[in-house]
């Protein structure tokens, strides 16, 4: 009876949980691990579509190579008792530097989708991108959020179809606009292409039987609406209903043509904030300064487009030099953790934008995962400003960090 009396008194059993999703999320202490459960969830060429870059996914890894090539130089005795994470984009707050990025055909991550996403972002703070090609319309995700809402613009041949949305987006209370610049073609995205991957996914062998290793995805999937491209619904330009290559797709009806003397034609269709997404060199911040734009995101498209494009991390500094306070700068690819925000915006930045991180979330848990995945960057940026002796945004400066020797 004593031995049983001393197990009882240093043996504690976890209670389990019933519901399946609060138990795979507890599991995941980061966004790797809502990766890794995503992965798991979802099948091959889902996954891959989320996950995968542009040709040998070399600028896909140094987005994330560069978080990890630049050190801190922590201060310490510094007063951090109280902490404060929050900062102003656009001449409005939010709860910490970071902005969902506009990514297209959510739904195939789950059935709710970009509804999911903005409901996320305004319990979390923070705004919330939609895609041209987003797989909820405009109206549907103004809808069922009162949050921070931008759209992201791509340049249609059809610019009547532009202006169309434009005025819809404003009808809907879309505070900006994003135009996304760095598609003139489609990159290479060669995991797509190795699975024959479309939009929406086609029916094979290969698709059933990952759909019955999937159980949970494949039901969630087929007991949703048919997925379509929401916003272009009913117009000549094809919505995506029949499955299609998202290469020929956007090859075929978005603008190669498209120069900065297009960024007149915005501001004549748009009073609103403009922000130019895409920006990867100097010389073009300063075009982007020059033209009036209210910011600019530094970005390669997440490594989707050209392999062999600077990390957006790299150009923080030197455009912030070039431009100074003309433009807000924001840093878009590699964020995986909340430190990775401070460091941007050590380094100049105003705030961050990731797609990636949130999208994983959403596969590993729906719109509670898109809530873990928030929540655990918003918890990592206030636990690097402590550790760093830093009690606010404006504390943040290049001497925070260093490129580590060798990198």
């Amino acid at each position: 009876m004593s031995i049983v009396r001393t197990l009882r008194s240093v043996l504690r059993f976890r209670r389990f949980e019933k519901d399946p999703v609060r138990r795979r999320l507890s599991r995941a202490a980061s966004v790797a691990d809502l990766r890794t459960i995503a992965r798991r969830r979802l099948p091959g060429g889902v996954f891959d579509y989320i996950d995968g870059g542009a040709e040998d996914e070399r600028t896909l890894a140094r987005n994330v190579e560069a978080f990890e090539r630049l050190e801190f130089r922590p201060r310490v005795l510094r007063n951090v008792r109280e902490v404060d994470m929050s900062t102003t984009v656009l001449g409005q707050p939010l709860a910490f530097p970071l902005i969902l990025a506009p990514t297209g055909f959510s739904r195939i991550a789950d059935s709710q989708g970009e509804l999911a996403v903005a409901r996320a972002a305004e319990r979390a703070g923070l705004p919330y991108t939609l895609s041209t090609l987003s797989t909820r319309s405009i109206e549907e995700v103004a809808a069922v959020s009162s949050g921070r809402r931008w759209f992201q613009v791509y340049a249609w041949r059809d610019r009547g179809l532009v202006k169309e949305m434009l005025d819809r987006a404003r009808t809907s209370g879309y505070e900006a606009i994003m135009i996304t610049v760095d598609t003139a073609v489609l990159g290479r995205r060669e995991r797509d292409i190795r699975r024959g991957f479309t939009l929406p996914p086609k029916i094979g062998l290969d698709t059933l039987i990952s759909g019955a290793l999937h159980p949970g995805w494949t039901w969630d999937f087929v007991r949703g609406e048919p997925i379509a491209f929401a916003n272009v619904v009913g117009q000549s330009v094809g919505d995506g209903r029949d499955a299609v290559s998202l290469a020929d797709y956007i090859n075929q009806q978005f603008d190669p043509g498209l120069s900065w003397q297009d960024i007149e034609w915005f501001r004549k269709e748009w009073s609103g904030p403009i922000i130019v997404k895409g920006v990867q060199t100097v010389a073009d911040a300063e075009l982007a300064a020059q033209a009036g734009v209210e910011a600019i995101a530094l970005s390669n498209h997440g490594g989707r487009q050209l392999d062999g494009a600077p990390p957006p991390l790299e150009l923080i500094a030197p455009v912030a030099d070039a431009v100074g306070d003309r433009v807000e700068i924001f840093c878009d690819g590699g964020i995986r953790r909340g430190s990775d925000i401070v460091k941007a915006v050590a380094l100049g930045a105003r705030a961050c934008m990731s797609g990636r991180a949130y999208l994983y979330g959403l596969a590993a848990g729906g719109e509670r995962g898109v809530d873990h995945a928030l929540a655990h960057l918003a918890e990592g940026v206030e636990r690097t400003l402590v550790l760093t002796g830093s009690s606010c945004m404006a504390d943040l400066s290049p001497e925070l960090v260093h490129w580590r020797s060798g990198g």
